[in-house]
């Protein structure tokens, strides 16, 4: 005697034909929409996992879609840049703070040679040296 499957659950979905906008590029005019494209550049994503993504040459990916990988790097840097201001502002990270106030703001915490923190030059007179021969003999 079969034991029926339990029938509670979903059942299967099942694959229907739709339509995707896109630049068809490639010998084989495969479809790549640009948003998706630009998208997946704003996750920091690299041109070859793109590029594999959609099944084309990275060649080709670069040549077709160079402003909307531009772009999409951009975003990426513009939220990166928003969430360590915010870590630094609001969240008063301090390690987050002395980062951009070195990258940002130009400060540094090793000083740099300049006029005015630079050793004074050391000249010797000719008494200078008569007072360092007469205390080398008092030692002696």
């Amino acid at each position: 005697m079969k034991k029926e499957p339990n029938k509670t659950g979903p059942k299967p979905k099942e694959l229907v034909e739709g339509t995707v906008l896109g630049l068809p590029i490639g010998r084989d005019k495969t479809v790549v929409p640009p948003d998706m494209v630009q998208e997946l550049a704003s996750l920091g994503c690299k041109d070859n996992e793109i590029a594999n993504f959609f099944g084309v040459k990275e060649d080709t990916l670069r040549y077709n879609f160079a402003d909307y990988l531009t772009k999409g790097r951009e975003e990426l840097k513009i939220t990166l840049r928003r969430a360590m201001l915010k870590n630094a502002c609001s969240n008063m990270n301090a390690a987050v703070q002395i980062f951009l106030a070195k990258n940002i703001l130009g400060m540094s915490d090793v000083n740099t040679a300049s006029e005015s923190n630079a050793p004074l030059p050391w000249v010797e007179t000719e008494e200078d040296l008569e007072i360092k021969e007469e205390t080398q003999n008092e030692e002696n």
